[in-house]
């Protein structure tokens, strides 16, 4: 906004003997705005208060209604814990997470190439075991179908990223992490399903697991009430989680999504894209010198594609 066109909305409003009708407060708002020196954060704060008023204007907000969803905003944060993020959830259930992720990480026109960013999700934490290439992440007693996981890890143009480090990370064949598991039962090892990999020359990595249930985002918090107020059902489809870190390429976050999942089409976080949904793949006979897998287990192969960039690790949702 102009600087003449700042003060002479301050004019009008210090002058005039009326009320004001709303756009003109709004134009004082966004005044005051201008005001911010930081010019990202003063972009920012114009663009959130011109949505926003417009918002409320366009609906017609009552004050029950301002007055209910400001108290529904403030219950986000008092849900929020160590354990759990209710406004992690929210903006997921809102499309909000995957809009942010798309439009930052929209993939690569010049080779075609689509984007496997995706989100973060609330049950990331840091320091997951290094667990050699091969080996398995079940780390106490958990029931499920054996899986082999084997990924690629690939720059845009199709070269493979060596010793870039892969956080994996899912949740059982109850649809339960496991400090939701250990919550609910005995015995759960900390960190069981979680492991960080390093890739080879060829940018591989491979690990055993079970194989993941798809399973209900949390729904006795103030999504919940979202979610059957809009007859909606609060489900995610099965997946297994990554993050993959190397200097010199942007920090790849990324969910691989079972392709014969029955909510692959309506995930609740809007999060499965195409280029996200792998094919696990069912096998009756044993994996070659494994007899000690358990029949029947499943495999999953997955490529990676990592973008050049800033290497930046995320604040992990939970401890």
């Amino acid at each position: 906004m102009a600087p003449i066109l700042v003060a002479h909305t301050r004019e009008l409003y210090l002058k005039s003997p009326t009320p004001q009708p709303p756009h003109e407060l709004t134009l004082r708002v966004l005044a005051t705005m201008q005001s911010t020196p930081e010019p990202r954060l003063r972009a920012i704060m114009a663009s959130l208060v011109t949505h926003l008023h417009a918002f409320v204007q366009d609906v017609g907000l009552t004050e029950a209604e301002f007055r209910s969803a400001c108290a529904h905003i403030a219950r986000l944060g008092q849900l929020s814990n160590a354990n759990h993020n209710e406004v992690v959830l929210m903006a997921g259930s809102l499309g909000i997470s995957s809009l942010v992720c798309q439009i930052n990480n929209a993939g690569d026109a010049q080779t075609d190439v689509a984007s496997t960013h995706n989100l973060l999700g609330p049950f990331w934490r840091m320091r997951s075991p290094a667990t050699p290439n091969g080996g398995s992440i079940v780390r106490s007693p958990t029931p499920g179908m054996p899986m082999q996981v084997r990924a690629q890890v690939l720059n845009m143009q199709g070269a493979p990223v060596a010793d870039a480090l892969v956080d994996v990370w899912h949740c059982d064949a109850q649809g339960l992490y496991e400090n939701q598991a250990q919550a609910r039962a005995q015995g759960v090892a900390d960190m069981n399903l979680r492991g960080q990999f390093r890739t080879d020359a060829q940018g591989r990595f491979d690990f055993w697991s079970i194989k993941p249930l798809g399973y209900p985002i949390p729904t006795d918090g103030v999504v919940g009430q979202l979610l059957q107020a809009q007859g909606r059902h609060a489900m995610r489809p099965a997946h297994v989680h990554a993050l993959v870190f190397k200097p010199g390429y942007k920090t790849l976050i990324s969910q691989v999504y079972a392709h014969d999942d029955a909510n692959l089409g309506s995930d609740v976080q809007f999060g499965v894209t195409p280029a996200l949904t792998g094919h696990y793949v069912q096998h009756s006979a044993p994996p070659a010198g494994r007899s000690d897998v358990a029949l029947p287990w499943c495999s999953l192969d997955f490529v990676f594609r990592m973008q050049a960039g800033e290497a930046v690790l995320p604040q992990a949702p939970i401890q």
